[in-house]
């Protein structure tokens, strides 16, 4: 592999914005003899035998203990006074249109990571500052004052730094990195928040040694890449304060999908329909979460001899709901050819994604 030299740009002025705790936040805006209550979102399990997973929960429900992905069950014992909405993601939609208008009024160099959040260039503004903290101000100051509801933000000279930023505060925070502190400010992070490590490496990462950015700096660049190949590569840099990846307007996804494997063999078919139309739900709210409709269904299925097959249905309209999803899947599968061997594998994905609407945008120092 080619080693580049390391070159830091920092003339960049980037914000990243998160809202924060989104979805319960406006419940709790609508509703308020909800404030000061934990929220959750999500079907309450004493309504569907301990089915569901929570899709997100405000701070008051997080001090419990209670996160995204989390079961509802486990949410429900943690937190038994928590109150569970099924959530309106038509709503939350519109509020994320809403949001999203406000960034246009600074710049048009926005990139949508989903309903929530987002990368602003900021480096040549609609208002003409050279201030990329005044931006961030004015835009935490229009959202609560337009929408009653808060975003936590970063500033910072690259996408990376920025979530790092954003990350540190919250909620209501306003969080600077200066090109000067990066690599101060990394070498005292936990290597879990950095913004790209997953569990997984995170666990490879500590078999390492390495638990903390001063750890990683340790490390040489060649050892890196030797056990981690690309993502070893931008960790160096990523340490170092170094990113090139750009705010991209025109960012598309072009599937969405999850798979999981299984140690013990599905064998029934209602075994394996049940584990499909989980699938489909998750994808269904990741869906939802990135503002995407899909339109074909693909079905992947890996037998215990290895045999895998990908099938796909186009269905007749967009959609992000999981019982046409779970249709689809279901019917996919009743398609297949009869197979003795057990399932190891099964995956939902859904392609040819699109938006649900068209957004029309409006028209230093840190």
């Amino acid at each position: 592999m080619l080693v580049f030299p390391l070159l830091k740009d920092t003339s960049k002025k980037i914000i990243h914005i998160d809202m924060d705790a989104f979805f319960a936040a406006i419940e709790v805006r609508d509703n308020p003899e909800l404030a000061g209550k934990p929220v959750i979102i999500g079907h309450d399990p004493r309504e569907t035998g301990g089915r569901g997973v929570v899709s997100t929960c405000n701070y008051e429900a997080r001090s419990f203990g209670v996160h995204s992905a989390m079961s509802s069950k486990e949410a429900y014992e943690r937190c038994p006074q928590a109150v569970f909405i099924p959530g309106n993601y038509e709503k939350y939609k519109q509020v994320g249109l809403q949001v999203r208008e406000i960034f246009h009024r600074y710049t048009d160099l926005v990139e949508p990571m989903s309903i929530d959040e987002a990368y602003l260039d900021v480096t040549v503004n609609k208002i003409g500052t050279s201030s990329a903290i005044k931006v961030a101000k004015l835009i935490q100051y229009a959202i609560w004052q337009e929408l009653h509801l808060t975003a936590s933000a970063g500033v910072s000279y690259n996408k990376f730094l920025a979530k790092v930023a954003s990350d540190m505060e919250k909620p209501r925070g306003l969080t600077v990195i200066r090109p000067e502190d990066a690599e101060e400010i990394l070498a005292r992070l936990p290597i879990e928040d950095f913004h790209g490590v997953g569990k997984k490496s995170v666990q490879r990462l500590h078999e390492r040694g390495i638990y903390t950015g001063a750890d990683l700096l340790q490390v040489p660049e060649m050892e890196l890449i030797d056990h981690f190949g690309r993502f070893g590569f931008d960790l160096y840099r990523k340490v170092r304060g170094i990113s090139s990846n750009r705010v991209q307007t025109d960012r598309e996804r072009k599937s969405i999908g999850k798979e999981r494997t299984y140690t013990k063999l599905l064998y029934e078919e209602a075994d394996i329909k049940k584990e499909l139309t989980g699938l489909s739900k998750q994808v269904a709210q990741h869906l939802r979460r990135q503002e995407r409709v899909g339109r074909t269904v693909v079905l992947k299925i890996r037998y215990s001899d290895f045999t895998t097959l990908t099938k796909r249905m186009t269905l007749e309209e967009w959609t992000d709901q999981e019982e046409i999803m779970e249709r689809a899947a279901h019917e996919i599968y009743d398609q297949l050819a009869e197979n003795p061997a057990g399932v190891r594998l099964l995956g939902v994905t859904m392609t040819s994604l699109k938006s649900p609407y068209l957004i029309q945008p409006l028209l230093g120092e840190f």
